[in-house]
């Protein structure tokens, strides 16, 4: 039987970020993922570091303004352990209000608009924001590189089908990698959270749809998004459009109709995407909880945790998720307060198994 003092199941940016965490504060860490790491929802995201959306639960503003203030540190330590760049991006983003939209910064004028994205279209209301950007596919497979390069321990392939109170009162986990020892455990598997039994989370899948195109004779500098749609430059010509919102299990497949209702949109703020061919196109499955918060706080077996439902925030929210879920499994009083988190508040409804 291995063993490891944390065993965490989920090589997504939040147990990679919570791996390179528990290894600077010197634990053996092992990370079991069911597929290839960082293949999911975290690869499938556009990367925008959304800190002032007005329709954000207000229980959720404390964890996402720390984790904006941790981020640009987040990426240089992880920069520096792998040898790699995330392009990370505080360039800010443009918003195309609505009429009935209010928006907490002024409208820019239009010769502002014109001088800082010339190729969007006319609109008479456009904000620049205060926020980032960083390029998803990069920061995970830095956070990988960065975690082997800590000695975190990588199985894929490794699904974890169960975990139980062993003969010494540690933790048993029952795996595809093989049977695994620990004292600590976090479920950090995302919308398959409830599929470990003994650990599981009220998590569900949530579907988006996105796309890419290079556009021609127009270099997007912002991030442009609106109430419809949000297009994410990327530094190699590509322009990344999504995304939707949908209940549909754990069904990846990626509609026609849906791309081209998105790369209209998108057109319809910046005129020159429309006539980009799409590159790629893709779903993901972001991990939702019953009632839109994360998921973060002990789970019912004594030694474990769980760390998912982080819904549309998983790549914003990675550095202060590592950090609170490391301050509580060393006994530690978390900085920021995780009672609207805690995994059992579902406990009344039967959503937590045991």
């Amino acid at each position: 039987m291995h063993s490891s003092d944390v065993v965490i199941a989920g090589a997504g940016i939040i147990g990679l970020s919570l791996a390179v965490e528990l290894r600077r504060i010197g634990a053996s860490v092992a990370l079991l993922e069911r597929g290839e790491p960082g293949r999911e929802a975290s690869s499938a995201a556009a990367g925008m570091l959304v800190t002032g959306d007005p329709d954000t639960n207000p229980c959720l503003r404390p964890l996402i303004e720390a984790s904006a203030r941790m981020y640009p540190a987040f990426v240089e330590d992880l920069q520096l352990r792998s040898g790699m760049t995330v392009n990370f991006d505080n360039r800010g983003a443009l918003y195309v209000a609505s009429d009935h939209e209010s928006v907490p910064f002024p409208a820019l004028t239009s010769a502002e608009v014109r001088e800082l994205e010339p190729a969007l279209a006319d609109f008479p209301r456009v904000h620049l924001l205060e926020e980032s950007s960083v390029d998803p596919r990069l920061l995970v497979q830095a956070a990988l590189v960065a975690a082997k390069n800590m000695g975190v321990v990588v199985h894929h392939e490794a699904a974890v089908q169960q975990i139980r109170i062993g003969k010494q009162r540690d933790l048993e986990i029952e795996s595809a990698a093989g049977p695994y020892q620990t004292a600590t455990f976090v479920n950090c598997t995302g919308a398959w959270a409830r599929e470990i039994a003994g650990s599981s989370a009220p998590s569900r899948p949530i579907k988006g749809q996105m796309l890419a195109v290079i556009p021609h004779g127009c270099e997007l500098r912002h991030v442009v998004r609106s109430r419809d749609v949000y297009l994410v430059p990327r530094r190699d010509g590509r322009v990344l459009i999504g995304a939707t919102v949908e209940e549909a299990g754990f069904d990846k497949r990626v509609n026609p109709d849906v791309i081209q209702r998105l790369h209209q949109a998108a057109a319809n703020l910046v005129p020159r995407i429309g006539e980009a061919r799409i590159l790629e196109a893709w779903a993901g499955l972001r991990p939702g909880s019953p009632d839109g918060l994360p998921i973060l706080g002990p789970g019912r077996l004594p030694g474990s945790y769980v760390a998912t439902g982080h819904f549309r925030n998983g790549i914003l929210l990675a550095p202060i998720t590592a950090t609170v879920m490391a301050e509580l499994i060393q006994g530690r009083k978390p900085q920021v307060d995780l009672g609207p988190f805690a995994p059992s508040r579902f406990a009344d409804s039967n959503a937590l198994a045991g």
